[in-house]
């Protein structure tokens, strides 16, 4: 067994304020990064900015993270950054401003202005601090070492090899109650996959299993929330949020698995929310894991069957397409990856790829 997570990590109301001290203590002046909108919307852009003045400490915002942030935003942000004179980094939001944070990090540090140094294994995995706000419930961002981007050359989205973790993790669930119900959505059903994903994971052991089935259990309480059966109140966005960052939790120690490496291809091609894309997959994964394994996870979960996953996963989704094509170009990318296709307990086959990815 191994276990590391070096984030410290806070979850409670008002947190970031809460914990402005020990945020300041990480530098002079703040990066603040985000996407254009909803960082302001929620309160956790003001909830850091009061933070950071009452501490007197300088900041600067780079809002311009688009979803699944691209490396030319990265090279953006981290010139950006430096011409600012930045000496840590805050990212606040869902995973794309999360992951673009720990890259911009590394890139600052560097004082490179060469893109292909973000998919350099060779180079160390050095980056300024970087803190963590999250305000969606699916990533798990704020507690891994991961970041993945767009890469264009490639059609595709890819983690970024070094491992840069945040030092502080401020969790706090009233971010999500302005949040579109489909942001929840897609947001949960992604913490869902990680946690699923992790705990049929050939590298899961008691410690990643038992996150897994922590955030699982959590997950089960408010899933009728997605359902829109009633209305969130502050604790379920609290239980949201916290399945979340236990998915992460469980994913820093496994990676994730097939499901989320197909589900990359559906994003690009077709801009299709991450969470969304993965969803796509999911239950008929689960479904071709061993019994007791699918038992574990769907029991955690509140189904009695992947059967009733997917059914459940069909109603908080509705009716789309995904077009053969881009299946195809998913089966093709996946199938001819060993790695994927051997990093799972479920043992899988071509045959088996082709049921997942909805092409027999």
């Amino acid at each position: 067994m191994k276990y590391y997570m070096p984030v410290r990590v806070y979850d409670e109301p008002e947190c970031v304020l809460n914990h402005k001290e020990e945020i300041v203590s990480y530098g002079h002046k703040a990066l603040i990064v985000t996407g254009r909108r909803s960082a302001q919307k929620c309160g956790a852009l003001g909830d850091v900015v009061s933070a950071l003045k009452q501490c007197g400490r300088e900041y600067a915002v780079y809002n311009k993270i688009e979803e699944n942030p691209s490396m030319e935003t990265i090279m953006d942000a981290s010139s950006f950054g430096r011409s600012e004179q930045v000496d840590f980094v805050i990212g606040i939001g869902g995973g794309s401003p999360l992951d673009a944070a720990k890259a911009i990090a590394f890139m600052i540090r560097r004082n490179s202005d060469n893109p292909d140094d973000l998919y350099d294994a060779s180079l160390a995995a050095d980056a300024l601090d970087v803190i963590a706000v999250p305000t969606t419930c699916g990533t798990g961002s704020e507690v891994t070492g991961v970041s993945v981007l767009t890469v264009h050359a490639k059609n595709t989205k890819i983690s970024i090899p070094h491992k840069i973790f945040p030092k502080l993790a401020l969790i706090d669930g009233k971010y999500l109650s302005s949040a579109p119900h489909s942001m929840i959505v897609n947001t949960s059903i992604d913490a869902f996959a990680h946690m699923s994903e992790s705990y049929l994971s050939k590298k899961a052991d008691v410690y990643s299993q038992s996150a897994a089935l922590t955030g699982l259990k959590l997950w089960s309480e408010v899933k009728d929330v997605l359902t829109q059966e009633r209305e969130a109140d502050g604790q379920d966005y609290a239980k949201l949020m916290r399945a979340s960052t236990f998915g992460g939790i469980a994913i820093a120690q496994t990676g994730t698995s097939i499901p989320h490496a197909l589900s990359y291809i559906l994003t690009y091609d077709q801009k299709i929310p991450h969470g969304k894309a993965v969803g796509y997959f999911l239950g008929r994964f689960i479904g071709f894991a061993d019994e007791a394994d699918q038992k574990a996870i769907l029991d955690a979960a509140g189904f009695e069957s992947a059967d009733e996953l997917n059914t459940f996963l069909s109603r908080v989704f509705g009716e789309y397409e995904v077009k053969r094509e881009t299946l195809q170009r998913a089966y093709d990318t996946v199938s001819a990856n060993a790695v994927r296709m051997q990093g799972s307990r479920v043992e899988m086959d071509p045959e088996k790829l082709r049921v997942i990815v909805n092409l027999h």
